[in-house]
């Protein structure tokens, strides 16, 4: 999670604020066309100057025509029609400059238009959300029966996921560290928001599914429901899941909204937050890590080692999931991040990559030279049990996916083509998504407590719940950084346009 801002205080970034003929240089579209038609009639007065406007073409600016007939106006023309324009724009935008909520109204406007290829995306979410939203409604109102969890496995896929997204929220704070502690320039140029909320809300909604009776999700907020506090992990991991989101909320808008007005940010107003988040990002992982390692009837999950396994793969999701939104952006939008960050979170994730591998072989070594109960689950993970064999081919796709990705990271050659980085980091994700997910928490279950065999695999209704959770999450990611795009863009154009004037 990190916001770039603007370090001069020269000019607003909103274009309603920048000088008059700056207000010209705007996006060349049909409704500008149309604007400067509308008050070019409406100026009877300029006459035979404006006559050339009668036979505009339909895709001409108003900056394009200006360019072709400025010379032709007088000095008393040109102040009227700088005059008239900036009212029109002042009078759209006004509100937004000067007030929060304005801004966050049209931010949400200009996050919500686009293309027809950001319609089509922004459909096919809404289609997968709607359909998990349908199926989890069944799923209330017909019972956790239709699941495939059980007694002996009381947690599948809804859970796995939220570990899974617990460690994508908190690796967001591998961009904050060197921008922030180590002062890292390039790294402030660097605009990703959306990944550390989308994945707290993911989080939040896999926990809700879960649950039989979601009703009484009340009961787990702090100060409302009737949350066992300070003796449960539970409680523990909401608390700083919910701080997490407030604290990213604040900054992201903050900053944000400092760069829309072109003002300088107040460091009071974020630079605690800031590293009050680096603390809080190690928290939501350590807490959720100390959930499952807490339970003393599972042997499985008892090790010291869980809680720096859960961090080093956070370390490792987090940004190859930023590189890829990195990505995104530079393929979909004006904005172009500048290549030092993305080597920056490369060294990252070879280093996290490296400690983690070590980590769970050191693990593996310990449960198969030791036996007992502890090597049971890991048995049944890597080689299945008793002739059931349900979890073997996800943790071996797991172990192909980080080991090729790990491999791809260290080839700095292949690296530097675009389809070999993003192979890496999609690789890396799906590793860590199985190790974390299937290939920890069903496992913890399986031999159960009476020592039986009880296999799971997700149902029909969970892979769609989940598939809508995701989609809802890309929604917001989405929206989120198209706001983004559109603030940077806009203060790029404003910057442009007055080096041009």
């Amino acid at each position: 999670m990190t916001v770039e801002y603007n370090s001069s205080d020269k000019k607003p970034a909103n274009i309603a604020s920048e000088p008059l003929l700056p207000i010209l240089n705007q996006p060349s579209t049909r409704r500008t066309a149309l604007k400067a038609a509308g008050t070019a009639l409406g100026l009877a007065a300029f006459g035979e100057a404006f006559s050339p406007l009668m036979v505009i073409p339909e895709n001409v600016s108003i900056d394009e025509f200006l360019q072709q007939h400025y010379k032709e106006l007088t000095a008393e023309d040109k102040q009227k029609v700088f005059a008239r324009l900036e009212a029109e724009t002042t009078s759209d935008a006004s509100h937004a400059v000067r007030s929060y909520p304005g801004f966050l109204w049209w931010g949400l406007g200009q996050a919500t238009n686009g293309g027809l290829g950001f319609y089509v995306w922004m459909f096919v979410l809404t289609a997968i959300a709607l359909v998990g939203a349908n199926a989890w409604a069944n799923q209330v109102a017909e019972g956790m029966i239709v699941t495939n969890m059980t007694d002996h496995v009381s947690w599948g896929l809804y859970i796995a996921n939220f570990t899974f997204c617990v460690g994508l929220a908190a690796g967001g704070v591998m961009m904050v560290i060197p921008a922030y502690l180590y002062d890292d320039e390039e790294m402030h140029k660097v605009v990703i928001v959306g990944e550390a909320v989308a994945a707290i809300v993911m989080c939040t909604l896999s926990v809700l599914v879960d649950l039989g009776r979601p009703d009484r999700f009340w009961h787990l907020i702090p100060f409302i429901g009737r949350v066992n506090w300070p003796m449960s992990m539970l409680t523990w991991d909401i608390i700083v899941l919910n701080g997490y989101l407030l604290i990213n909320l604040h900054i992201v808008g903050y900053l944000l909204y400092m760069q829309y007005l072109g003002r300088k940010p107040n460091p009071k107003w974020y630079v605690p937050f800031v590293f009050l988040s680096i603390i809080w990002a190690i928290s939501i992982h350590t807490v959720t890590a100390f959930l499952y390692c807490g339970l003393g009837g599972r042997p499985f999950w008892n090790t010291a080692l869980l809680a720096p396994r859960f961090l080093a793969s956070a370390f490792v999701s987090g940004p190859a999931f930023i590189i890829l939104v990195m990505r995104i952006l530079r393929i979909t939008t004006d904005y172009t991040a500048p290549p030092a960050p993305a080597r920056t979170l490369i060294q990252i994730i070879r280093v996290a990559m490296i400690i983690n591998l070590v980590m769970l072989a050191s693990e593996l070594f310990t449960l198969f030279y030791t036996g007992g109960a502890h090597a049971a689950s890991a048995k049944y993970l890597l080689f299945g049990s008793h002739g059931h064999y349900g979890l073997v081919p996800w943790i071996w796709t797991a172990v192909a996916c980080n080991l090729i990705g790990t491999a791809l990271f260290f080839m700095p050659k292949a690296l530097e083509r675009s389809n070999v980085r993003i192979a890496a980091c999609v690789l890396c994700i799906v590793g860590i998504w199985i190790e974390k997910g299937m290939g920890l928490i069903i496992p913890g279950f399986i031999p159960s407590t009476l020592h039986e065999i009880v296999e799971y695999s997700p149902s029909l209704v969970e892979w769609k719940v989940t598939a809508g959770i995701w989609a809802f999450g890309f929604l917001i990611l989405t929206v989120m950084l198209k706001l983004i795009a559109t603030v940077f863009s806009a203060e790029k154009t404003s910057a442009t346009a007055h080096e041009s004037t």
